[in-house]
């Protein structure tokens, strides 16, 4: 058992691929598996995990919203409650109430969808119930759920929708000019001739703002990095830290890094919420601020 255990660390370190196997022979990857075609699109575990938290929390929250009444009772002061200490954390990044009203509806659905798929990840057979398939001669599992956020495909498809929607919000609430001249200031160029007889400086400061602004366009594609990599490393480096604990022993074991899990996958689902806040906050300011 011991050698078995060596052998698949290993593999996790030298190829990140297969990385630890319980004694039900299924094994974490760090890419989600396909379990089918519709045409060429190709549906996989952890797409499949992603739209049963999708149907979940359309469900549960259409249902709330139907029994909401004038004076709340039971779960609906819990909601409110909750609504209220969000907002005031949105106003604490935001520094307004109108853009925390705005700006609030996407980084709480980000919040519930990331935080739902972390937690939807840690239930029993998540990563065990499948079936098995021939692969070059060798039978290798397929599991029938992985958790969305240990796929990078997941993590990556939620940070460019983060950063895209920040952009939108800045083109509808600074207008597309100012918004486009944030990165490729024409503005500043534009000014060169008519203040150079004031002030000859403007020759070479208005040149550096224009290169910081295309220096901007980069760290756009840096966020993008940072998100996605951010929260997948971490949900996947829990997966892989929870086979390893239940390939060593599967009872009691496994139970403080399940619990430890519950609570990082708080943290990245807060973490990634605020900083798509923070991401829409800075876009809707002007370029002054």
């Amino acid at each position: 058992m011991t050698e078995q255990n060596s052998v698949i660390i290993d593999s996790n370190t030298i190829n990140s691929q297969a990385t630890n196997k319980s004694d039900s022979g299924s094994e974490t990857t760090l890419f989600a598996e396909p379990l089918g075609h519709i045409g060429s699109f190709v549906i996989t575990n952890s797409l499949v995990s992603s739209w049963i938290v999708v149907a979940i929390l359309v469900i549960f929250l259409v249902a709330a919203g139907k029994k909401v009444k004038n004076i709340p009772r039971g779960l609906q002061n819990i909601f409110e409650l909750f609504l209220e200490k969000a907002l005031e954390m949105a106003d604490s990044v935001t520094g307004s109430r109108k853009k925390s009203e705005k700006f609030l509806p996407i980084s709480l659905a980000l919040f519930l969808f990331i935080l739902f798929n972390n937690w939807l990840g840690l239930l029993p057979g998540m990563g065990t119930i499948g079936f098995n398939e021939m692969n070059g001669g060798q039978k290798v599992f397929i599991p029938l759920f992985r958790g969305g956020t240990a796929d990078i495909n997941t993590t990556l498809a939620l940070a460019l929708f983060a950063v895209v929607a920040s952009h939108m919000m800045g083109i509808v609430m600074i207008g597309l000019w100012n918004y486009f001249n944030k990165f490729v200031n024409i503005k500043l160029l534009l000014e060169i001739p008519t203040k150079i007889k004031k002030d000859f400086t403007v020759v070479l400061v208005n040149p550096i703002k224009v290169f910081v602004g295309l220096v901007e366009i980069i760290s756009e594609l840096a966020k993008v990095a940072s998100l996605t990599f951010r929260l997948f490393g971490n949900i996947f480096a829990g997966e892989v830290l929870l086979f390893s604990m239940m390939a060593l022993f599967a009872y009691l074991l496994p139970l403080p890094f399940m619990f430890l899990e519950l609570i990082v996958g708080i943290i990245q689902a807060l973490i990634f919420s605020i900083l798509a806040l923070v991401y829409m906050t800075i876009a809707t300011a002007e370029h002054e601020h």
